[in-house]
């Protein structure tokens, strides 16, 4: 097979990825001004990203009696310090502006007698959220001056100079291979899930607490573009309900569950409530002979297990046909719980692309927001609207002013005709490469395996309780390396498998992003998260960022410090 068909396009905007981040900003940016959007997007908009099944909470609000600068502390305690308190005021400040428009939009928010949202917690309200993404694509596709590219997969960035000009992708469907041209461009791609060996291997290794189609490919495309990248090395586990994998939040605030071991005895206030508290505190009991661990749902009344089974058909169903199938109600069988191979993930953590405060990275005119945008973490669903809206704003702003002079760094990096064509040309080999040729000795299925495995063993997986030490990241660099080699000699029958292809190379160049922030933060200042066995203890000497950027090949390191409240940062370029 080969590709068929080239097409170039011009737009004023390319939004990569058309998850939440990048439906809200394609709002933004239409109903601000009438430049023109094309979003690519290699599912579906209606059911893609971490909202395809829907959700039963808004996890990011600011309830009545509260304040942005609440949300930050809250934020910035959890990642015990290491966050960008300028990204997260921005972000806290629109919470409940997205939430309102979403709620206009059709979003059923939950509401007591008095018409006020009903609370979860200090910061979450309910929501009947099955259909929240729907909503927004619905709302997209009604928009003027919109394309809509589905099951279009985009690999690589177009940039020169250090200024972005567009992507390179082919669509799984027909085979087509675009070359999109545009003035600037939010990558909103999400994060990266299938690094580590699952915790549900062999056939259901897709049942994770992430989108398996999240690959990392927003942060490999921006890697090897030269992009600055922050915090990889804070890395997420999710303590998640066994073997199902659903949200652990809907039982432990839903219902005040307390972490329980074996014995019966609470064991969450002995390590601490934070994320990664959580997580390393069931660790540690399971090491300690005190295992399995649980949520303690015995004995809650029976008006709660209905409330908790209906919740669950919102984002989890497979828990609430579990509590089915076994007969038990929740308030008659504790719910069983584990930690989940870890994931890079900006909406919780702070990994990501390094930005200003308008969410533009080290790249001129590329933007990031959601998931894939570092610095700013546990923005969840609203955050990620925030951050596509912000980044739209001022897209907006940068295209106006342009529009009224002639940029000349702009002036430069166009192309005529013949060299756009050209550089598709070039790119279709690169295809046509991986599509006519034959499968040597491996195929994505096993290389894939391979790599989850050495980061399981080496880089600090579930088989090694989440440790790591520098000798063993050494050898997984050298191991992921390797692998990357072997890539060279894939092929792919259909688009399809061409897809896959990409994927596990982008999934890869992650692998070795991290390690290098693994390596580069000599301290654990969050346990399971980033636990070095070489330096177990937290050090303010590390009250800073690590940051790393790929120049000729090789990842060098940067540190940076903090950008703390009342501080704006911008990019020296």
């Amino acid at each position: 097979m080969k590709i068929e068909n080239k097409v170039i396009l011009h737009t004023d905007v390319l939004i990569i990825g058309g998850g939440t981040a990048g439906c809200y900003a394609a709002l933004t940016i239409r109903e601000k001004s009438d430049f023109s959007v094309i979003i690519a997007e290699k599912a579906n908009i209606k059911r893609s990203g971490c909202l395809a099944a829907g959700v039963n909470a808004i996890n990011a609000y600011i309830v009545k009696g509260r304040k942005p600068e609440d949300y930050v502390e809250y934020a910035k305690k959890d990642a015990d310090e290491i966050v960008r308190e300028d990204l997260l005021l921005t972000m806290s400040q629109g919470l409940n502006r997205v939430t309102e428009k979403m709620e206009k939009l059709g979003l059923v928010i939950l509401k007591d007698e008095n018409g006020e949202y009903v609370a979860r917690g200090n910061r979450n309200i309910k929501i009947n959220g099955e259909n929240m993404k729907p909503l927004l694509a619905d709302a997209v596709n009604a928009l003027p001056d919109v394309t809509v590219l589905n099951r279009v997969n985009i690999t690589d960035y177009i940039v020169k100079n250090n200024q972005i000009l567009g992507a390179f992708g082919f669509s799984i469907e027909d085979g087509t291979a675009y070359e999109i041209r545009a003035k600037k461009v939010l990558c909103a791609t999400g994060g990266a899930a299938g690094l580590y060996k699952p915790n549900n291997p062999g056939f259901s290794r897709h049942k994770m607490w992430y989108p398996p189609f999240n690959t990392g490919a927003g942060y490999a495309m921006g890697i090897e573009a030269g992009a600055e990248m922050t915090t990889f090395e804070m890395r997420f586990i999710a303590l998640r309900c066994k073997d199902t994998i659903a949200p652990t939040g809907t039982i432990a605030q839903g219902v005040g569950a307390k972490q329980v071991n074996s014995l019966g005895e609470v064991y969450e206030d002995k390590y601490g409530i934070t994320t990664s508290q959580r997580v390393y505190g069931t660790v540690k009991e399971n090491l300690e002979g005190r295992g399995p661990c649980y949520l303690r749902t015995e004995g809650i009344p029976e008006a709660q297990d209905e409330s908790l089974k209906k919740a669950y058909l919102n984002m989890a169903p497979s828990q609430t046909l579990k509590w089915i199938e076994a007969g038990k109600n929740p308030s008659e069988q504790n719910v069983e719980i584990e930690g989940t191979e870890p994931y890079i993930v900006g909406g919780h953590t702070a990994s990501g692309y390094w930005v200003d405060t308008n969410r533009q990275t080290t790249i001129r005119g590329l933007y990031a927001a959601g998931d894939v945008a570092g610095g700013c973490p546990q923005k969840y669903v609203t955050g990620a609207m925030v951050e596509g809206e912000i980044a739209a704003n001022h897209i907006v702003k940068e295209l106006e002013e342009e529009a009224k002079s002639t940029n000349q760094d702009i002036a430069k990096n166009d192309l005529s005709q013949g060299a756009e064509e050209q550089l598709l040309t070039d790119k279709v080999s690169e295809y046509d490469r991986i599509l006519t040729g034959e499968n040597t000795m491996f195929n994505v299925e096993q290389l894939e395996e391979a790599m989850q495995k050495v980061m399981d063993t080496y880089a600090g997986g579930i088989g090694s309780h989440y440790q790591f030490n520098e000798k063993q990241l050494e050898l997984a660099e050298q191991k992921i390396e390797q692998i990357i080699k072997l890539t060279e000699g894939l092929a792919a029958e259909d688009m399809h498998e061409l897809m896959f292809v990409y994927e596990l190379k982008e999934r890869l160049t992650v692998c070795l992003t991290l390690i290098a922030h693994l390596k580069a933060r000599k301290e654990t200042r969050w346990h399971s998260f980033a636990e070095n066995l070489d330096y177990p203890q937290k050090s303010d000497e590390w009250l800073r960022y690590v940051n790393t950027v790929k120049k000729d090949g090789k990842i060098e390191v940067i540190y940076r410090n903090l950008v703390k409240r009342g501080e704006t940062y911008e990019h020296s370029n």
